[in-house]
């Protein structure tokens, strides 16, 4: 979902109301943002609470390329990364994981081997359907075994975009919470639901309610769905004793729209870029009788500050043999305090851009290829800004773009280089980046090698429902990232 899929933040057709609600108990974060410009590395980075160029989400393979964990990829999330619900079982917790994984589906990438005790959904996004003999369709796992496969045993109508996903995660939530309200064990639930994502799907009690197609629609159920979360809780008498956090792991596609891609709002382009429309999320958080209704904080905030606030809300601290990116955001959520620190926009190997205060600085600019723009690949679709939104990768470090997101969200009038302003933000954010490579250790890129024989053949069940497949003869290559 984009910035501008909310009614709380300006979506004119106000059809997100359990959302805006929980914004109106909580707190909405306006300058809130992912790790990557692209689902997998923000999902690595906010479970791990580091950058993805440090735990190993991304590619060597060309210079600035989004990357992710498609059927073939051979990485995934390394046993050397400390994921959050690693550090929540040793004190206690019982962890689930709804929906899609997205950080590997070979075996030693299980969410269970990985702090997860259960986890109902699927190891990669539901593209399909496939024939089964150049690829095979996504299994759908319950815990250690598949239970099925999408577009055979788990149906989506690409015709009309019909299908139930949303509603099994839902009942699945449910269904835990109240378990572990039962048990009185404390928990965590990871609910990461794909509906959005194209080919988006809806319920059919949702197929055609929104004045937005059938994005519309999918955005309406998951708004549905998170309001009854939500009402459970409460029903269940413990909303007081949960933090609840809402966001994305990038910004809206906008190559998919209208009818499959969202809003970001006043920002430029979308998913697969670091401007602002690609990285710039929604962020919610909600804990009645601890976090004061109707907050709105301008807290520069990432999907890796949920590793360290998570920790903190436990009583642990974050690992001290490594690199963490996220910080704590209890002090904002609960004081209305503001915490100094710069954001990193990364594509790929490369930060491309540095936030600090109301200025960013590009260092790097690049939309597409203009090969792939040729083909109607386009991730900024009638925003074209002259010399910002280019289809070649242009290298600003000796004169940075500059920004003021404030004046201009959308990118679009960079600063005079000759101007006092931009002598003294460019010096600052420089600065910045130049401390940040100086610690930066990059992990072993986990997304540069793609083997057919990796794909889902045969997972752990497949026999039980007579669903294995033979895999091909391993060739393991370079995957191409166009992006």
């Amino acid at each position: 979902m984009g910035w501008g899929d909310l009614g709380a933040l300006g979506e004119p057709s106000k059809e997100t109301p359990n959302l805006d609600q929980m914004a109106a108990e909580g707190m909405l974060f306006l300058d809130f943002y992912t790790a990557s410009p692209l689902c997998s590395p923000s999902r690595a980075a906010l479970l791990t609470g580091r950058l993805p160029v440090r735990n190993g989400f991304y590619t060597t393979n060309g210079h600035a390329r989004n990357a992710y964990t498609p059927q073939d990829i051979v990485g995934g999330i390394p046993d050397s990364e400390l994921l959050l619900p690693e550090l929540l079982k040793k004190a206690g917790y019982t962890n689930k994981i709804i929906g899609k994984w997205h950080l590997g589906h070979r075996p030693q990438f299980h969410p269970l081997r990985h702090g997860f005790h259960e986890w109902f959904g699927s190891p990669n996004c539901h593209f399909g359907p496939y024939d089964s003999r150049e690829r095979p369709n996504i299994p759908v796992y319950r815990d250690w075994e598949m239970v099925g496969r999408y577009y055979e045993d788990f149906k989506i109508d690409l015709k009309t975009g019909e299908a139930n996903l949303t509603q099994l995660y839902l009942q699945e939530a449910l269904d835990f919470i109240s378990k572990q309200h039962a048990s009185q064990q404390p928990f965590f639930l990871y609910w990461a639901i794909d509906a959005t994502h194209a080919p988006v799907y809806a319920s059919k009690q949702f197929l055609g309610t929104s004045q937005r197609g059938l994005y519309g629609d999918a955005v309406r159920e998951i708004d549905d769905s998170v309001g009854k979360i939500l009402k459970h809780l409460q029903q269940l008498g413990i909303g007081e004793k949960t933090l609840v956090f809402f966001t994305s792991d990038n910004g809206a596609a906008l190559i998919s729209a209208p009818k499959q891609g969202g809003s970001n709002g006043p920002f430029l382009c979308g998913k697969q870029t670091t401007f602002e429309g690609g990285m710039r999320a929604p962020a919610i958080a909600w804990w009645p009788g601890h976090i004061p209704a109707g907050g709105v904080s301008h807290q520069l905030g990432s999907v890796m500050d949920l590793f360290s606030t998570s920790l903190s809300l436990a009583g642990l601290q974050p690992p001290s043999d490594r690199q963490i990116d996220g910080i704590d955001l209890l002090p904002v959520m609960l004081q209305g305090k503001l915490i100094d620190r710069p954001i990193f926009y990364y594509r790929g190997n490369e930060l491309m851009a540095v936030r600090a205060g109301l200025y960013k600085a590009h260092y790097w600019t690049w939309s597409n290829s203009w090969e792939e723009h040729s083909k109607g690949i386009d991730f900024c679709p009638g925003q074209s800004v002259a010399g910002v939104t280019t289809h070649t990768q242009e290298e600003h470090t000796c004169l940075p773009l500059l920004f003021h997101l404030g004046r201009d969200p959308g990118e679009k009038y960079p600063l005079s280089f000759s101007s006092e302003e931009y002598q003294r933000a460019v010096e600052h954010l420089s600065g910045l980046a130049q401390q940040h490579k100086a610690t930066l250790v990059p992990g072993q890129p986990q997304l540069n090698v793609c083997d057919p024989a990796v794909m889902n053949w045969s997972p752990p069940g497949c026999e039980k429902l007579g669903k294995c497949l033979k895999a091909p003869e391993s060739d393991p290559q370079k995957c191409s990232w166009p992006h």
